[in-house]
């Protein structure tokens, strides 16, 4: 019994060692490349938003619409010229790709410049599809601060060229718990990687340089 609890007890010592060390790596490795000031991006011709949760009347969560106005931002300034919209649109009732296009539109951004990638369920598939998919070689990754450094290291071992634009415009609810969190993806994407992970879905190359139509909905709401 005393021997099953000392292996117990390493067994859990080894994991928390694992995580620490894993959130310094990350951290460490992409640190440089993450900026608060719009100022300090080199302008870039991809904006990647990553997708979060949509409400059930299709509004954007807090989170979400902060990533959104962010990247619309730079679209505004001219840092950016494309926008490539992340997430989750894996069941027809539930749609995170459209429901920042559709707030995009509203701004006045026209369909032409918004390539959605509906199958971006997770951080790992975002980038895979991007480079793989949607041919992008260098973006600038918008989204929170808490997700930035696992979004830039999996971007860069993919061997993406990133900046990533800290989207943090509140506190939000639960802040600690996604810090926490992290924690774990960490260790999840390091091993998605080191197995070089098939994304859910991969597809038709769209090129990024080109129209953006074969990523739409045939009917667009």
């Amino acid at each position: 019994m005393r021997k099953f609890l000392n292996l117990t007890v390493f067994t859990i010592l080894g994991i928390v060692l694992l995580v620490i060390i894993l959130q310094f790596h990350v951290n460490k490795s992409s640190r440089d490349l993450i900026f608060e000031n719009a100022n300090d991006l080199e302008p870039t011709y991809v904006g990647l938003v990553l997708g979060a949760s949509v409400r059930p009347d299709k509004s954007l969560s807090p989170i979400l619409q902060d990533r959104v106005d962010k990247a619309f931002e730079l679209y505004h300034n001219g840092t950016i010229k494309k926008f490539l919209l992340s997430g989750d649109h894996g069941q027809k009732e539930y749609d995170e790709v459209n429901a920042m296009r559709r707030y995009l539109n509203d701004k006045g951004v026209p369909n032409e410049d918004i390539f959605l990638d509906h199958a971006g369920f997770d951080t790992y598939d975002s980038m895979f599809r991007a480079r793989e998919v949607f041919q992008v070689e260098k973006a600038i990754v918008i989204t929170q601060k808490f997700h930035l450094p696992r979004a830039i290291y999996v971007g860069k071992k993919m061997g993406l060229e990133l900046q990533g634009y800290i989207a943090d415009n509140r506190e939000y609810p639960g802040n600690a718990h996604f810090t926490r969190r992290e924690w774990l993806a960490n260790i999840k994407a390091w091993i998605e990687l080191n197995i070089e992970k098939s994304p859910t879905y991969s597809g038709k190359s769209i090129p990024i340089t080109g129209s953006s139509s074969p990523s739409h909905d045939k009917q667009l709401n």
